[in-house]
């Protein structure tokens, strides 16, 4: 590029020496074969050429430039979350099995409904229990009178006090047979376990019903819902109870803010993982049990980070990770410097910076693959 600069000056040099008197004068020269003259002419233009060589080496020329996009950098917090697939469930969703077999003589709820804890939902035939308890009831109201009479007569000194301690017997046996009998028969009343929706009913009134894998119905509480699922060993250190986890269903395509609320204190040989439960909110009651859930639990937190883009770190063939920053700026160019970082972790396409870089630094963000140290940087 120099040498093209010279000879574009050297022609206007000769352009301007040679007007016609002083081409007429080298050609007569040359005709006259006048070999001092000549020398003189050539010793004259090349103190011109040595007048813009000097000129030449004193002036800036023009390096290559880049055009590139910039970033400062400044402390901020950066958080790095672990990745992971869960289940949402619940610990109420149960199937409502009968106590006692028999036929089911009411039912009292229909799906969809919502119920109370203890509410009766259905009831199934005694079989001849209630007669039983009414017989039971009499025994034990005769037998209670028989004590009471016995307990007067011995107060009284009247009596022996074997009597008295036989009727007292037969009282107490009356009473627990009472007792026996009322809590068999409680297992024909089908109650609510606790408060939540009758999800289905798989039975019908007149049926005959009895324990089963299906079940009489299923009933479902959607306020305590939480989502379950295993995490690496190698995270045991790094999670606690409390811990902000973001959970995001697929299905709503919405996203819910949960605590991680029990820990596992197994490990699974099997995958060296160990599991988790973590607490999501129902306000829309649009949680169901099953769905799948991404997570998203923070594991690592630093309040005043040097993050940068992850794509502008690059590597040199030695394996040392660098980034190249501007100096020299003032606010529209500046030189390119190529600076050794270290780095940590990643998290949302940025990469925390442990080393290298401090705030306000001005780093290449785009165009980097285009420049090398000591560019001079157009932004």
């Amino acid at each position: 590029m120099k040498k093209t600069i010279i000879l574009s000056l050297l022609a206007v040099v000769l352009y301007a020496c040679g007007n016609k008197e002083n081409a007429e004068s080298v050609d007569q020269l040359i005709k006259t074969k006048n070999v001092t003259a000549l020398q003189a002419k050539k010793t004259a233009l090349q103190g011109e050429i040595a007048k813009i060589e000097e000129a030449l080496a004193t002036l800036d020329v023009k390096k290559e430039e880049a055009l590139v996009s910039v970033l400062t950098v400044k402390d901020t917090v950066f958080n790095h979350y672990l990745d992971i697939q869960g289940s949402v469930d619940t610990k109420e969703n149960i199937l409502v099995q009968p106590e006692f077999s028999g036929t089911l003589t009411s039912l009292t709820v229909i799906a969809g409904q919502k119920v109370s804890k203890g509410q009766i939902l259905g009831r199934v035939d005694d079989g001849g229990i209630s007669q039983q308890l009414a017989s039971a009831e009499n025994q034990y109201n005769l037998a209670k009178t028989t004590y009471e009479r016995q307990k007067n007569l011995w107060d009284k000194k009247i009596g022996s006090e074997i009597q008295y301690l036989q009727a007292q017997t037969q009282m107490i046996s009356a009473q627990k047979s009472v007792a026996q009998i009322k809590a068999q028969l409680s297992k024909t009343v089908i109650r609510a376990p606790f408060t939540g929706t009758i999800d289905e009913v798989f039975v019908e009134k007149g049926q005959v019903v009895a324990p089963s894998a299906q079940g009489l119905m299923r009933i479902v509480n959607l306020n305590n819902m939480f989502v379950s699922t295993t995490i690496p060993e190698t995270y045991i250190g790094k999670l606690k109870v409390g811990t902000l986890v973001d959970v995001y269903l697929t299905s709503l395509n919405k996203t819910y803010k949960g605590k991680v609320r029990q820990i596992g204190n197994f490990i699974n040989p099997s995958n060296r993982s160990f599991g988790i439960e973590v607490s999501v909110p129902n306000p829309d009651n649009l949680l169901r049990p099953n769905q799948v859930a991404k997570l998203k639990i923070t594991d690592y937190v630093s309040k005043d980070a040097i993050v940068v883009p992850t794509n502008v770190i690059q590597e040199d063939g030695e394996g040392n990770k660098f980034i190249y920053t501007v100096e020299g700026s003032n606010g529209k160019t500046g030189t390119a410097k190529k600076v050794i970082v270290t780095v940590g972790k990643s998290s949302n396409n940025v990469t925390e910076i442990l080393s290298g870089l401090a705030a306000n630094d001005i780093i290449v963000t785009e165009g980097v693959n285009n420049i090398s140290e000591g560019m001079k940087l157009n932004f």
